[in-house]
């Protein structure tokens, strides 16, 4: 068993089922959320390129700070715009 530390203080986190994973991204929009950290954007242009390479439809999205988590109206956005979302963590 492992346990996840949740830095927030919740006494009760809420429990998630796994979505299942994509077989593919043909034909799928990619979501690529920068989340504001330094450098996150270097690894984001990276995965841009290489999934518009190989034919998949990318959208990029940034929330306004890597401090507070991303505002409702960027995530009900990103929802109805995407089939996945990839978020990038740097520093």
């Amino acid at each position: 068993m492992t346990n996840v530390l949740d830095p927030t203080g919740e006494l009760q986190p809420a429990q998630r089922e796994q979505l299942p994973r994509v077989p593919n991204l043909v034909g799928k929009t990619v979501g690529l959320l920068d989340i504001s950290k330094p450098r996150g954007d270097v690894f984001l242009d990276r995965l841009e390129k290489h999934l518009g390479d190989g034919g998949v439809a990318v959208r990029r999205y940034q929330k306004p700070t890597f401090t507070r988590i991303a505002p409702a109206d960027l995530k009900f956005q990103i929802a109805r715009e995407c089939d996945v979302v990839i978020e990038a963590l740097a520093d």
